[in-house]
Order: structure tokens, then C-alpha cells, then sequence
């Protein structure tokens, strides 16, 4: 029966992907938004009116979470370990500034319309990551593996994940009434352990087995794949995200001579299975060029997956109201697509609207 449910899962996404994305492009609308009416539509809708073809949420995201790890792993291969530390110095502080200053936005709002504090403050909280979906679904390959904006929106990313993992471990011990610094101490102290263990086991392992079966590209793109996946899992295990885990196995084998292959094999199953004007000022102050924050700005400027899982998690601890939850939700969806029609019909993508600004 499970196995039925899966394969009656990827029927209605891929058929009616195809309905919905004729119906935008003759429409001239952004394919992103055609897929969330299409979520929309397959979800809750269809179970609201009775229609018996709504699908199995937990198998949804199931696939995309294959389709985000092989786009980090994807993403670690193009970038080199000594780069990957500049390009993180580079954004620490930024990030870590700009999360603050949502926070504290997100918070006032909340206050001023009502909310208890609590609410506030977990809504705050909720605003402060931006999306990894759309920020990379919408970059263009080119400029996500060798520009320098791409290098940027990743890390940047990036370092969301780690402080949305925080945030959700912080939620998940008030709501339990336990204390948490073992559960916040454990992450911490997992991301070196997994990167040390990573470049030691890609350099004397993993990078001698490809040199000596390189010959044989099944097995090569087989063992890439076993790697991430492993590295993926015991990331998650130690307390971080599936999604850290593949970039760390990719950036271990960047240097490899096999990695160029890899990362060609994987596009396509990559792009398969898958707050503007304050990150504006943070950049331009960072030395960054204002043409070049104002895009980063825009390209992230929408409020991430992450902050669903917030307000789950908030529900889930008992220490979220109901009304502040669907707040989250709804204000996660329309900047969802405000942000996607912005950037499709601005900026180079590879969904771009117009064929003058559609880049691959």
C-alpha cells in the first residue's frame, strides 16, 4: 500500500506539474507560483471539498528533501574548502546582523497587532531565514557555482540552517520545560567533528577509490552518492540538518578530479526532486556592490521553509497559539510568491518569463 501511495504521489506531481505549467507559461506567469497552486490545490483544497486524490504530506516532503541534499551536495562540489572559508568570513557577521534586525521587526509587528509576547517572539524568530527553496531554485547554474553572488546567497543560507536549528531545539526545550544546553551544545560541537571526519575519510579513503576505479563512472557517481547520503544522515543524527551534512561531503571532494562529473550527473536530479532592503544596506555596508546586494537582497527576500517548521514546532510544544501559526504560514506563502514573481520577472533565472533574462 505504501509503495502505491508513492507511486500515486509522483503521478500527481509530475502530471499535474505538466497541466500547470502549460497553463502559466501560456499565461506568462512565474512556474514556481504554477507549483504552489498545484501543492495548494493537491493539499488542502482537494481535502476541504471531499476530492479523494489529496496526497500524503510526509512522502512530499520525503522527495523535496532529496531533491535540497543533492543540491547542497551539488553546491559543496564547486566550492573548494579554502574558499568556502573565506566566503564564510566574509558573511558571519552579515547574517548574523540581518537575522537580528528580522527578528526584531517581526517581533514589534506582532506586538503592535496583539500577540502575547511569546507568540511575538516565536514569530520574530520565524522571520529571520530566508528560503533556501526559492534563493536557489531561482539562481541561475552559472552564477550559483562560480559567481561570486552565488558563493554568498549559500553561505548565507547556510549559516540560516544552523541558527534555524537552534531556534528549533530552543522552542522544543521551553515548550518541555527541560534544560536544553545539552541540546544546544551537541550541534555546536558536531559541525567540526563532521567536517574534520569528512575531509580525513574523503582524503584517505573515499579520494583513493575513485583514483583507482575512475575508469568505471557507474561506480563513481554510486560511491559520490553513498557519500553524501552518509554524510546527510550523520549530520541529522548529531543535530544538524540532512542539508549540512550533503554540503560537507561536497566540499570534501571539490578537489577531487571526479568531482566536475559528479556534479554534472547530479543537475538534473537536482533541479528534479526539488527581506530585501535590509540585506541591501547589510551588503553594501559589507563593501559589496549596490547592484549586487540589491539582487542577493531580493533573491532573498521571502521568509524560508524553516519558519514553517517553527510554527509547527511551536504548535507542537503548546507554547504557540493557533492564530500565530497560521500568521506564519500565511506570511511565508506570500512572500513565497511575491518574491518568486519579483525575481522571475527581474532577474536571470532559469524560469524567467522573459527569454531575455531566462539563463540556465
Amino acid at each position: 500500500m505504501h509503495a502505491d501511495a508513492i507511486v500515486h504521489a509522483v503521478f500527481l506531481i509530475f502530471a499535474g506539474a505538466a497541466v500547470m505549467a502549460t497553463l502559466a507559461l501560456y499565461a506568462r506567469q512565474a512556474l514556481p507560483v504554477a507549483y504552489i497552486a498545484l501543492g495548494l490545490l493537491m493539499g488542502p483544497l482537494l481535502g476541504i471539498w471531499g476530492v479523494g486524490i489529496a496526497i500524503d504530506p510526509a512522502i512530499i516532503r520525503g522527495m523535496a528533501e532529496f531533491g535540497i541534499i543533492f543540491l547542497l551536495f551539488l553546491l559543496g562540489l564547486n566550492l573548494e574548502p579554502q574558499e568556502f572559508v573565506r566566503v564564510m568570513r566574509e558573511v558571519t557577521l552579515l547574517t548574523l546582523v540581518s537575522c537580528s534586525a528580522f527578528a526584531a521587526i517581526g517581533f514589534a509587528i506582532a506586538l503592535a497587532f496583539g500577540f502575547p509576547w511569546i507568540d511575538a517572539v516565536i514569530i520574530g524568530a520565524a522571520m529571520m531565514f530566508s528560503s533556501t527553496i526559492v534563493g536557489l531554485k531561482l539562481l541561475p547554474t552559472s552564477a550559483l557555482h562560480h559567481q561570486h553572488m552565488g558563493e554568498i546567497i549559500v553561505a548565507i543560507l547556510l549559516l540560516q540552517d544552523v541558527i534555524a536549528i537552534l531556534v528549533l531545539l530552543l522552542i522544543q526545550g521551553y515548550g518541555s520545560g527541560d534544560g536544553t544546553w545539552v541540546a544546544w551544545v551537541t550541534p555546536i560541537a558536531a559541525a567540526p567533528v563532521i567536517f574534520g571526519a569528512a575531509f580525513l575519510c574523503s582524503r584517505y579513503v573515499i579520494t583513493n577509490l575513485l583514483y583507482r576505479f575512475d575508469r568505471i563512472q557507474e561506480y563513481v557517481f554510486l560511491l559520490a552518492i553513498g557519500w553524501c547520503l552518509a554524510l546527510a544522515e550523520l549530520a541529522e543524527i548529531m543535530g544538524l540538518s540532512y542539508e549540512i551534512g550533503a554540503f560537507i561531503a561536497g566540499v570534501s571532494l571539490a578537489t577531487s578530479p571526479v568531482a566536475r562529473f559528479v556534479a554534472e550527473s547530479l543537475k538534473a536530479a537536482a533541479a528534479l526532486l526539488i527581506k530585501p532592503y535590509v540585506f541591501d544596506r547589510f551588503l553594501e555596508r559589507a563593501h559589496e556592490a549596490a547592484d549586487l546586494s540589491r539582487q542577493i537582497g531580493v533573491r532573498l527576500g521571502q521568509i524560508s521553509e524553516f519558519s514553517l517548521l517553527v510554527a509547527i514546532a511551536g504548535i507542537q510544544s503548546g507554547v504557540l497559539s493557533e492564530q500565530a501559526s497560521y500568521t506564519i504560514q500565511t506570511a511565508t506563502i506570500l512572500t513565497f510568491i511575491g518574491s518568486t514573481y519579483w525575481i522571475v520577472l527581474r532577474y536571470p533565472t532559469p524560469v524567467a518569463v522573459s527569454e531575455a533574462l531566462r539563463r540556465d
